[in-house]
């Protein structure tokens, strides 16, 4: 009775097969908006990017040979994790930029005080900051963003196949992105901003038309009543912006993935 025979060539293979895809699955769980946060527990997000890695192995592109203790193998590694990391903060820029406008909004009706530890990134942030984090989230997940999220990562590994090296241009491109995300906020926000300025310009007349008036125990919180309304008001027409802005946000995520 024969003993089953591996070679070092068989090992190296099956350990890439199944080990390089997981590096790059895992960062961008790590890194990515709503599994990469701190409410998912790390070993819930072990357990889903091996369970991702098992089902689209089968379908990946054949693996390079390598050798996990060898510089090349490190390498690799090292490649994947840069790609996933990379990936998963091109979503992050597009969540930030509703973190951004709940931060400029809460200014602007004087809720900027009021603030709370935001638990996904564990900083303290605007009230309004955090449910439009609250509110993208699930619209995020309502339209199965999530999903097209896994398609273009399971499409990197063909356009961006393990071993070709990732270019520097990539960096570029995001890093050209960071503008993308003041300018939508400040698209998502725009007529609260032009209301709440209004209203502080009538206040300012007020006050120079009856200078005994103490406008700062009136004015603040008339301001931050209104500036509630005009949130409710502006948050009926919240999906017709978001998008828009999602469509451009997973667009880039297909470019810098190359995907389809």
């Amino acid at each position: 009775m024969s003993l089953l025979q591996l070679t070092d060539t068989q090992i190296s293979t099956w350990v890439a097969t199944f080990m390089l895809p997981l590096f790059r699955v895992g960062t961008l769980l790590m890194v990515m908006p709503i599994f990469g946060t701190t409410l998912v527990p790390r070993r819930v997000r072990a357990y889903l990017a091996l369970a991702i890695t098992v089902v689209i192995t089968p379908a990946l592109p054949p693996m390079p040979p390598v050798n996990p203790l060898d510089l090349s193998g490190l390498l690799l590694i090292g490649e994947q994790i840069i790609i996933g990391a990379v990936l998963g903060f091109s979503l992050q820029l597009f969540f930030q930029a509703f973190v951004v406008a709940g931060q400029i909004v809460a200014i602007q009706m004087g809720m900027g005080f009021a603030s709370m530890v935001d638990p996904t990134n564990g900083v303290s942030v605007a009230v309004i900051g955090q449910f439009f984090t609250m509110l993208v989230t699930l619209m995020f997940l309502g339209m199965n963003g999530h999903l097209v999220v896994f398609e273009v990562l399971t499409e990197s590994f063909t356009t961006l196949p393990v071993g070709s090296g990732f270019m520097v241009n990539h960096f570029w491109e995001l890093a050209g992105k960071l503008g993308w995300v003041l300018g939508a906020a400040l698209v998502l926000v725009l007529p609260a901003i032009t209301a709440l300025l209004v209203v502080n310009i009538a206040f300012g007349v007020m006050t120079r038309a009856a200078p005994q008036l103490n406008i700062f125990s009136i004015g603040f919180p008339l301001t931050l009543v209104l500036g509630m309304f005009i949130l409710w008001v502006s948050l009926g027409d919240i999906l017709n912006q978001y998008q828009p802005m999602a469509v451009e946000a997973l667009q880039f995520l297909r470019e810098l993935a190359q995907a389809r």
